[in-house]
């Protein structure tokens, strides 16, 4: 954007006193609106977005005037019939989760109000998964499960396949015992980041580990890495693993069998338990099994289902898990074909 500013009225330049850059910008978000907002977020850095973000969180309200001089700078008209008041940090979080998603948009959340340009770690999270593996492929293995903890889930299991094969339980098991990290424990962490990057980083304590993180980084990697991990995960701590792979595999996952592939575990499930199982599944779950049987099977099945009463949440998981274990023996066995890990289909 040109530093030139369009010349503006005296009642427009008084409106702007005390304004700086990217509060224009932030105020200019707010006035588009959600969506429209969201989209030009999509294309903005990392950096970039922090700095609006944080600009968002400081306004409380917006006067007309205010926002007329900023259109006047930036647009040269506005159409508005009353002051914008606004909710930031409401406006701010649905903003950014519709940009960005619900977990990007978490981490940045968390970082506004704090002094400085984003943490050393974020910097990780838009680099090669074969960079970030030549980072951390020589640290210690909680700092290997810090730094995969905090990126995003694919690039995580990508990264944690190109380390060595080794260190893949010990990682995996500290990850599971993440909750939350201690300021100084990251800061020293970002300040090792910020030697490579030249970049200034502090935080505040920051949920990132967990089952859930450990679980999907794992369904990130190779058949043979997850195995190799999980097998040793088995013989150290039985409950954990088995808690594990509960999160790694789950109901809706289903939805990358093929039609083939879903009619025969069909063959192999009750209707009694589907039932049950479909009491909790997505929509386009339900849709999927209904378009892999027969019309008149997947109407008494609809009526069936329809007519069925509340059910208690663990019959319901307790059910998809006797299905997912069908499906397990079945992929298993070659006679289906479950999506994900690398699969080679010829």
């Amino acid at each position: 954007m040109s530093d030139e500013t369009p010349e503006l009225s005296a009642s427009a330049a008084d409106a702007l006193s005390g304004l700086n850059g990217p509060a224009h910008a932030a105020i200019l978000l707010m006035a588009l609106g959600e969506e429209k907002a969201a989209n030009i977020l999509k294309h903005m850095e990392p950096g970039e977005v922090q700095t609006l973000g944080e600009a968002m969180s400081c306004i409380d309200s917006v006067s007309q005037g205010q926002i007329g001089g900023i259109l006047d700078k930036f647009v040269g008209k506005i159409k508005t019939e009353s002051s914008l008041s606004l909710g930031s940090r409401d406006y701010l979080k649905k903003t950014l989760t519709r940009a960005l998603g619900q977990e990007r948009a978490g981490s940045i959340l968390g970082q506004i109000h704090m002094e400085g340009g984003p943490i050393g770690l974020d910097s990780l999270k838009w680099m090669h998964p074969r960079a970030v593996a030549n980072i951390i492929y020589n640290e210690h293995p909680q700092i290997i499960a810090i730094v995969l903890a905090h990126l995003e889930r694919e690039q995580a299991g990508r990264v944690l396949g190109l380390l060595p094969q080794h260190v893949h339980t010990d990682v995996i098991l500290r990850i599971t015992k993440l909750d939350t990290i201690h300021p100084d424990a990251l800061q020293e962490l970002n300040e090792i980041i910020q030697r490579l990057f030249e970049e200034n980083s502090q935080t505040e304590l920051t949920g990132i580990g967990g089952i859930n993180v450990a679980a999907e980084i794992l369904n990130g990697v190779s058949k043979d890495d997850e195995a190799a991990a999980l097998e040793k995960l088995e013989e150290m701590d039985p409950d954990l693993c088995q808690r594990i792979q509960d999160k790694m595999f789950i109901f809706d996952n289903l939805m990358t069998v093929d039609d083939r592939g879903m009619q025969a575990l069909l063959r192999e499930v009750s209707t009694d338990k589907l039932i049950i199982a479909l009491k909790g599944a997505a929509h386009e779950m339900q849709e999927k099994i209904f378009r892999n049987m027969s019309k008149r099977a997947a109407e008494m099945l609809r009526d069936d289902l329809a007519a069925k009463g509340p059910v208690r949440l663990a019959e319901v998981e307790e059910a998809q898990r006797e299905i997912l274990t069908v499906a397990l023996r079945m992929s298993e066995e070659g006679t289906i074909a479950l999506g994900g890990k690398g699969d080679d289909f010829v």
